[in-house]
């Protein structure tokens, strides 16, 4: 059975059914079940035509589910029409998908979770999973989402920078439950790149492949995590990193600079030097130049006071850190490590344990102890 068939179908088979009338809604939850059928059916008896199998059975599928009264006679009239089983028309729905499902009306949660279903070809289960929460829960945000965009007319061309939020999104999800989503993301994204020709699409995709390179490195054999300085380069995927270069370079090279080609930038730097200490810090501090005009974000300049730090010196990095608001999340923990840098380790545990505290996450929770404890340990008792 070929999942990845399944799941490469499934957008332009909705297409199909939402371009022959059928409500969203309604259309996505037939070509679910035709996924359902087609689960069961084709190990034994496979298809010649699998796109176009998919586009009949979920066509019936619709037919079936308008079982009220008032729509008996359209449905009659529709199952009358119903075009003979063949070919399935070549068109591509996939972009129109992408715009549909990242709607500015729906909460992020929802585009996400409704862009997974539509365009991945997801189960409800899956991406509950991979989520951590209950199947019934993840239905209830997928159905209202349904119901949010159906009936949405994609007159005008879409929001690409809110397609492109919600990949980062899904991204930055990782790995969790049976779904691996950031290699998830990059294979959404890739399909993106193909459908619309945009040189942000394009480095989000390296910034995605620079960063997921770099991922069997970051964690030990124990689960703790490992600080970028300290990773084992050798374990960096140095196959993804020249793909991400080359489509970063490529991006870069058409002029129109965006935010995520500028944090691909940041990734292909530290991806390119042979040791942490060989880092250009002095160029990653213009990239987070550019990142700040871009996007006015804080989390860019807290970034930015860190490499700052690097590049000029920890005084001059904790004079960066300090015309920044105390309260921006992870503003604890890189004051505790530039007064490390400083050699102030007191100051420097204190703030390690109180940046523990308010830690996303129990790995960074764990690491943040760790950096307290030993730091602690060293001083004279």
């Amino acid at each position: 059975m070929d999942e990845t068939l399944l799941r490469d179908l499934t957008p332009s088979v909705l297409g199909v059914l939402v371009r022959r009338g059928a409500d969203f809604a309604a259309a996505e939850d037939a070509v679910q079940e035709a996924l359902v059928e087609a689960v069961r059916a084709w190990p034994e008896d496979p298809p010649r035509d699998p796109k176009g199998w998919l586009v009949t059975v979920a066509w019936r599928r619709f037919l079936d589910a308008t079982r009220s009264e008032a729509a008996r006679r359209r449905r009659e009239d529709a199952a009358a029409a119903e075009p003979a089983p063949g070919p399935a028309p070549a068109a591509d729905d996939t972009l129109r998908l992408y715009f549909l499902c990242a709607h500015p009306s729906l909460t992020p949660s929802s585009a996400v979770a409704l862009t997974l279903r539509a365009v991945g070809g997801l189960t409800t289960r899956q991406i509950a999973r991979a989520y951590l929460v209950p199947e019934a829960t993840m239905a209830q945000r997928i159905s209202r989402a349904k119901r949010t965009v159906s009936g949405v007319r994609l007159d005008t061309p879409g929001d690409v920078s809110t397609v492109l939020r919600v990949l980062y999104l899904v991204f930055n999800e990782g790995y969790s439950g049976d779904v691996d989503l950031a290699a998830e993301a990059i294979r959404l994204t890739r399909r993106l790149a193909v459908a619309i020709d945009h040189p942000e699409v394009a480095g989000l995709l390296a910034l995605m492949l620079l960063h997921h390179a770099r991922r069997a490195a970051r964690t030990a054999a124990d689960g703790s995590l490992v600080p970028l300085a300290e990773q084992d380069r050798g374990c960096w995927d140095r196959r993804a990193i020249t793909e991400g270069t080359g489509i970063l370079q490529a991006a870069l090279a058409r002029d129109r600079l965006g935010e995520y080609q500028a944090q691909a930038a940041v990734a292909a730097l530290h991806a390119d030097a042979p040791t942490a200490a060989e880092t250009d810090w002095v160029q990653i501090v213009e990239w987070y130049d550019e990142l700040a005009r871009l996007t006015d974000s804080p989390v860019v300049l807290l970034n930015r006071a860190v490499a700052v730090g690097e590049a000029d010196g920890p005084r001059a990095g904790l004079a960066a850190l300090a015309a920044l608001d105390a309260s921006l999340p992870r503003h604890t923990a890189v004051a505790a490590h530039l007064h490390e840098r400083d050699g102030d380790p007191v100051t420097a545990a204190r703030l390690y344990a109180e940046a523990a505290a308010k830690a996303p996450n129990l790995a960074e929770r764990d690491h943040l102890t760790r950096q307290a404890a030993r730091l602690n340990t060293l001083r004279p008792r």
